[in-house]
């Protein structure tokens, strides 16, 4: 979740952050023992790797310095990360779990517009999206998801408002936002419902409109959908992502249901359902 003039550790907090937290502890064990290296090689070893073609012995020890408090500094981060990006997954499941236990209109505005926001990630990332969650500084403030699909890209506004229906200026705002970012498509997701003129204006414009009702149908759905294992769906061999269930279309095996990445095509791990 972006920040104005955010530190450069907070920046990297925010990368770790929004990794899966598998991936972010293998970055903090690789970034220790390569830092450690650098930091514990002598001056010859580092001239022969060629760190920056550092002409001078006053250079290979300024590095290997720098090394000696990265080794400790960037895998902190990570781990720090790994922590956040674990604590949230399982705060988006137990939401999920929540609403769809008890689903109704009640149930979606009686939740905070920070926890709304985190249940359409986790209802998107169900249906098989790689979300990252933009957020911002207010309850209405700009996109608050970004969804890839393979390389496409769409834009999610969430708008947990209890009386007022969702009106055509945000729908516009959201359309002007994916021309300029060149998102393929988006989606405004309510607690409540939309307007007339919303509606018309969205027809033809690759923007879908989920109403509450609507949001309530997709939680039910990827709730049926969700894994057999008790606690979360296993994770791809590959790149580490929370894996979707997907049913096979050609070959031998057409029919049948298998785990496969969210990243699909752009990774293609998969997994047997037991």
């Amino acid at each position: 979740m972006s920040r104005r003039n955010a530190s450069l550790f907070d920046a990297m907090l925010d990368i770790a952050s929004l990794l899966p937290w598998q991936a972010s502890l293998i970055i903090a064990v690789g970034a220790y023992f390569g830092f450690h290296h650098l930091a514990s090689a002598p001056p010859q070893a580092l001239a022969a790797a060629g760190a920056h073609d550092l002409a001078n012995n006053v250079g290979k020890q300024l590095l290997m310095g720098l090394s000696a408090i990265l080794q400790y500094v960037i895998p902190f981060i990570f781990v720090l990360g790994a922590c956040i990006s674990f604590f949230s997954r399982r705060r988006q499941r137990a939401l999920h779990a929540q609403v769809a236990n008890h689903p109704s209109h009640t149930a979606l505005g009686e939740i905070s517009w920070q926890d709304f926001e985190v249940l359409t990630a986790e209802v998107f990332r169900r249906k098989g999206y790689r979300v990252v969650q933009r957020g911002g500084n207010a309850p209405d403030g700009g996109v608050d998801l970004e969804l890839w699909s393979g390389m496409d890209k769409y834009l999610v506004q969430c708008k947990q408002w209890k009386s007022t229906r969702v009106g055509v200026a945000i729908v516009r705002e959201l359309y002007g936002v994916m021309a300029a970012e060149g998102a393929v498509g988006g989606f405004v997701v309510a607690a409540g419902e939309f307007t007339a003129d919303a509606k018309k204006f969205a027809e033809g414009q690759s923007i879908e409109l989920v109403s509450a009702n609507l949001m309530l149908r997709l939680i039910a759905q990827t709730n049926s959908e969700s894994s057999p294992y008790p606690d979360e769906q296993p994770n791809c061999p590959r790149c580490g992502s929370e894996m979707v269930k997907r049913s096979a279309t050609r070959g031998a095996m057409a029919g049948s249901m298998f785990w496969g990445c969210p990243r699909y095509p752009a990774c293609t791990g998969t997994r047997p359902i037991d």
